[in-house]
């Protein structure tokens, strides 16, 4: 994602100042407008701390590090800075957990009906299930009987999500409501990289000159 943001915001005419990975750094991050931090779990808490630190809007679409969030959202405060976390920047996907919370209040009167989340993700996603499978869950435990979520769960409290990973696969995710009469379901996939990338771009632009904590629905405007 790093390589796709950095290639697409060349081409709209971004200047990239500061660039940094697991065996390398290059430029000077004082120098930035704005960040954009799309690393790995174990990296991103420091990464976005480093640039709140120098007074650096932060945009990040890392998932798995959501155990520091409170800290982070506590330093993004403290230096009156500017951040944003999504577990994913593409338009269709904000507009797909629109669609999963209206379904879920739609659903939640209908106890016939077992619902599943399945997410498919490329082979070298490091993290299970997708941040993006946990925000649909999470939306969905909102009006719910079940108590949590749970990779592969069986029992009857838990909302069971599954994990697959095939080569190759941009992101899928798909919610299945099953009965004995019938099944629904509602999916996403992702034809390309690309549109998270430009939605990452916009929400740079949006939070450049603006301070507090802010979500990737307000840049496209969706409403709750």
């Amino acid at each position: 994602m790093g390589k796709t943001i950095a290639g697409l915001a060349l081409k709209k005419g971004y200047e990239i100042v500061y660039k940094s990975g697991r065996s390398f750094a290059e430029g000077d991050l004082n120098r930035a407008d704005v960040a954009i931090e799309f690393s790995a779990p174990e990296a991103a808490a420091a990464n976005i701390a480093a640039a709140l630190e120098k007074g650096i809007p932060v945009v990040s679409g890392t998932t798995g590090w959501l155990e520091d969030y409170e800290r982070i959202i506590s330093l993004c405060k403290e230096k009156n800075g500017s951040f944003m976390y999504a577990s994913n920047f593409s338009l269709g996907v904000n507009l797909f957990y629109a669609i999963n919370e209206y379904t879920a209040n739609l659903m939640a009167p209908q106890k016939d009906y077992a619902v599943s989340i399945e997410e498919i993700h490329h082979t070298e996603k490091k993290d299970a299930p997708s941040g993006t499978a946990i925000t649909l869950a999470e939306t969905i435990l909102k009006y719910s009987e079940k108590k949590t979520w749970k990779l592969d769960g069986k029992q009857a409290d838990e909302l069971p999500v599954t994990a697959r990973r095939e080569k190759d696969v941009k992101g899928t995710h798909i919610i299945t409501y099953e009965s004995e009469i019938d099944t629904i379901q509602i999916s996403h996939r992702a034809h390309s990289r690309e549109g998270f990338a430009v939605g990452a771009l916009l929400a740079a632009s949006y939070i450049k000159d603006k301070k507090g904590v802010f979500s990737i629905r307000e840049v496209f405007g969706i409403k709750s």
